[in-house]
């Protein structure tokens, strides 16, 4: 699979059982259809999250095309804090992709994680901080 950035292609790493195709130029991370809810691992939580998912129809950011099925993905816009979060969402429902650092940024924000387990894996997998 290509990287919806630099098209250049990326690699599979799996992390809680979870797949993760990651871009090792960029730094992005895309996800499947259903791989955030697994990640997230509580299902209330991951629920109120995902509802706050918002199509921001007025984002100046270029479309990026899907991975899978190539069309252009739409912005998202992740709750209601500020700095807003935009991630982009294949509008058939293939997945979500996310740049460096936007998924630990989602995870941050939705206070799940409280143990920092999946920065920490995150980090192990990609050798530094997702911040960085």
């Amino acid at each position: 699979m290509d990287c919806p950035v630099c098209k250049n292609a990326m690699i599979t790493l799996e992390l809680e059982e979870v797949e993760i195709d990651h871009c090792t130029d960029c730094g992005g991370i895309w996800l499947d259809a259903g791989e955030l809810e697994l990640l997230l691992g509580e299902p209330e939580k991951a629920g109120q999250l995902l509802d706050s998912f918002k199509i921001d129809s007025a984002s100046t950011e270029k479309p990026r095309k899907c991975p899978i099925c190539y069309k252009k993905m739409r912005k998202i816009i992740v709750g209601a804090s500020t700095p807003t979060l935009l991630i982009d969402k294949c509008r058939r429902g293939d997945g979500l992709w996310f740049d460096k650092g936007e998924l630990q940024d989602i995870f941050n924000r939705a206070e799940l994680d409280k143990d920092s387990k999946i920065q920490k894996l995150l980090a192990d997998m990609f050798g530094h901080n997702q911040k960085d």
